[in-house]
């Protein structure tokens, strides 16, 4: 699936101790790219290294720590970057928590907005110097086929009015979809080179499902095996997204099959309305409010 040789290329992922990012690594590292393995629990991402390292010893890989539900460490991963590379050519934002309980980021946020959407926006801004450095640079956003049908809930971002598990799950995914067409069409207005696309790995069998702090239940990840396709499936999108040489931007990149929910990677069209230009706008007017982030666009 990945055709050329990524030899000299560095490239970040979030969340890739395990499912559709450790697939993507794990690819990645075969076709040359040193990878960045960006985890919360650094003892997971090491365990994720050395998988990679045992079956492609040439592999160049690192963990580093990053947990995107607290944005002192974003900025402190985001400043370790900066200070220890001179130039980032892919960046995948790729972590995320699905249907959890009600509960908050260290910042106060929604859990799955803060994490999904919000930690990643904030370490892409923190991290566009070093992309703009950097010739033909891409980031890939992770998006989700629960995007379809949600809505961002503006009077309720942190669920303090109601909160259900999936809806806001679906708002994290669909804010991830609207960030990464935002991101693009802000990129291409300021003349900057680097590219933004969003994908989604349909139905894939990941430990992404999980019940508070446990795993997925044992009957559940069965069933998922049966349902869903594997991850390194999954991973294809991703992948795709990131190494494609046609993409020109914008792009949302799904599995071809019916609903889009297996098979190989295609550019899906999203549901119509989906790219509202107010609501794109209102979305990252908030985001960089409640981050403090701004993007520096100027060359």
């Amino acid at each position: 699936m990945v055709a050329q040789d990524l030899n000299g290329k560095r490239i970040i992922i979030t969340g890739a101790n395990s499912g559709i990012g450790f697939e993507a690594a794990k690819a990645l590292t075969q076709k040359g790219a040193e990878v960045i393995i960006a985890v919360r629990n650094i003892q997971k991402g090491k365990v994720a290294c050395d998988s990679i390292k045992d079956e492609n010893p040439k592999a160049e890989i690192m963990v580093m720590e990053l947990n995107l539900a607290d944005l002192t460490s974003v900025r402190d991963f985001a400043t370790n970057i900066i200070n220890q590379f001179n130039n980032l050519d892919i960046l995948i934002n790729n972590a995320g928590v699905m249907i959890p309980p009600y509960s908050k980021t260290k910042d106060g946020f929604e859990l799955q907005f803060g994490t999904n959407h919000l930690g990643h926006f904030a370490l892409t801004g923190l991290l566009l110097p070093l992309l703009k450095k950097t010739p033909n640079s891409r980031v890939v956003t992770l998006s989700s086929l629960a995007h379809r049908g949600a809505s961002i809930y503006f009077d309720n971002l942190d669920g303090s009015k109601g909160y259900k598990a999936m809806k806001f799950y679906g708002q994290s995914k669909l804010a991830n979809l609207l960030f990464a067409k935002e991101f693009d069409n802000r990129l291409k207005q300021n003349g900057i080179t680097t590219l933004s696309i969003a994908c989604h790995p349909g139905i894939s069998s990941t430990n992404l499902f999980k019940f508070g702090k446990k795993d997925t239940p044992k009957f559940m990840r069965a069933l998922m095996k049966v349902l869903f396709q594997p991850a390194d499936k999954g991973a294809l999108p991703t992948i795709y997204a990131a190494t494609e040489t046609s993409l020109k931007g914008g792009e949302y990149i799904g599995p071809d099959g019916r609903g889009n929910r297996k098979g190989n990677p295609t550019i899906e069209t999203p549901s119509s309305g989906v790219y509202n230009i107010e609501t794109m706008k209102k979305l990252w007017d908030v985001s960089e409010k409640l981050t403090g982030v701004s993007f520096d666009f100027l060359q």
